[in-house]
């Protein structure tokens, strides 16, 4: 069954000491999607301007992405300009961000998207996020993901939205941040307590932590020799294990362990290569083998 993503679709330019990558295709919806199109149908929500390349939109459409609901509009498409040093890849410095349609932008959607019940909500404004989920007619489950901006800025149309979510990710910076906790753990808690039953913590290169009331796990990262580009490996992250949840249709804990899993290992992919370089050839075969080392890896 087919499920909505709401989020970003972008061109980025991106500095690494792996080297200078220009006009990639970029943004949460498009790292999100690009995973979770591996295990169900997914239909992005989301606006790009009339600059932006074609070529772009029809890789897109070649992996499978159903696009009905990205809105072609006059103006500049969303360009993202950041950098990594090799002493912190987990954090991006922002050198410019170019907003161009996004600035305006009202989700446009299909009579088919208000009947999905499995949103998610990848990286944008609440409100935006908030004006999208209105217009689902029952939905059933819901993702939402954030990010320090809209934490400093927005946090009230947050706070509000929250409320109306069943999952929430976001990384332990952001997760503090949100709830002036320093523990983790703690964070975690605060965060459930003020709407969402299930909450995930990204925590870069040391894994991730899963809180659900009664219970709580967590899992390392991968062993990536080489990080080329961190660039939208959470979206990635995110993209695989809400697919997974899309496709199993259940939230016990055994199925969320196996979601997480597979978010981590797609986030693996993700950072070996520049932008959507090694996610997009990926087969399940090749995520299934992988798997696999992981939880060889894992076991104890």
């Amino acid at each position: 069954m087919a499920f909505l993503a709401l989020g970003t679709v972008a061109l980025d330019n991106v500095k690494t000491p792996s080297g200078v990558k220009k006009n990639m295709l970029g943004g949460s919806a498009a790292h999100f999607c690009m995973s979770a199109r591996l295990f169900d149908d997914v239909h992005v929500a989301g606006i790009v301007g009339k600059d932006f390349p074609k070529m772009h939109l029809d890789f897109l459409k070649r992996k499978g992405i159903n696009l009905s609901g990205l809105t072609i509009s006059d103006g500049k498409t969303f360009r993202w300009t950041g950098e990594y040093k090799q002493e912190d890849l987990n954090s991006a410095i922002t050198h410019a961000t170019e907003l161009g349609v996004l600035a305006d932008y009202i989700p446009q959607i299909t009579d088919q998207h208000r009947k999905m019940t499995h949103v998610f909500l990848a990286n944008l404004a609440p409100s935006v996020q908030e004006k999208l989920l209105s217009m689902i007619a029952k939905p059933e489950f819901v993702g939402l993901d954030t990010m320090n901006l809209w934490i400093n800025t927005a946090l009230r149309d947050l706070k509000r939205l929250m409320k109306k979510v069943d999952l929430m990710i976001l990384n332990d910076t952001e997760a503090k941040m949100l709830t002036g906790e320093r523990n983790t753990v703690a964070a975690a808690r605060v965060i459930r307590a003020m709407g969402p039953r299930i909450v995930v913590i990204k925590k870069g290169e040391h894994g991730v932590y899963v809180f659900g009331g009664d219970f709580q796990f967590g899992y390392p990262a991968y062993p990536v020799a080489k990080v080329v580009d961190p660039t939208g490996a959470g979206d990635t992250f995110a993209g695989g294990f809400f697919g997974y949840l899309a496709k199993a249709r259940k939230t016990d804990q055994k199925t969320l362990r196996r979601a997480a899993v597979y978010g981590t290992v797609l986030a693996s992919f993700n950072v070996e290569g520049f932008g959507m370089g090694k996610t997009a050839p990926l087969s399940m075969k090749e995520v299934d083998r992988r798997l696999k080392e992981y939880q060889a890896f894992c076991a104890f």
